[in-house]
């Protein structure tokens, strides 16, 4: 079983700055992407950032230049800095990964139980 676990939420002011971590766990045999998602209440999960493999990132329009998203892959663990926190960044943000779990086996993506972030005007 793989598991993600999340780390770094919480109440920071307009402005400020959170730092979100997700640790994989588990059978691993390779992690090929990792990336950070938000939701809010009646809205679709979408896009923060991901890391892709040999691919580099990406980000949404709506936090580049305010958000970095990193890896260590010696710990299977995937970043979030989010700087200049907007009122408009307050949601559940879900760690993703596409993991295989062996070399014959096929990747299959996991989530994360979510982690509140709230930011205050």
């Amino acid at each position: 079983q793989v598991q993600l676990v999340e780390s770094g939420g919480g109440l920071v002011q307009a402005g400020g700055s959170l730092r979100l971590s997700c640790v994989a766990s588990g059978s691993i045999f390779s992690i090929n992407a990792m990336g950070w998602y938000r939701q809010v209440p009646g809205k679709q999960r979408e896009l923060v950032a991901i890391i892709i493999s040999g691919a580099g990132t990406n980000y949404a329009d709506s936090v580049k230049g305010r958000f970095t998203i990193s890896r260590d892959n010696a710990k299977n663990t995937v970043y979030l800095q989010m700087n200049g926190l907007k009122p408009e960044d307050t949601a559940v943000y879900y760690c993703n990964a596409r993991i295989a779990v062996s070399r014959l086996m096929g990747e299959y993506m996991y989530w994360g139980q979510g982690t509140q972030v709230t930011v205050s005007s």
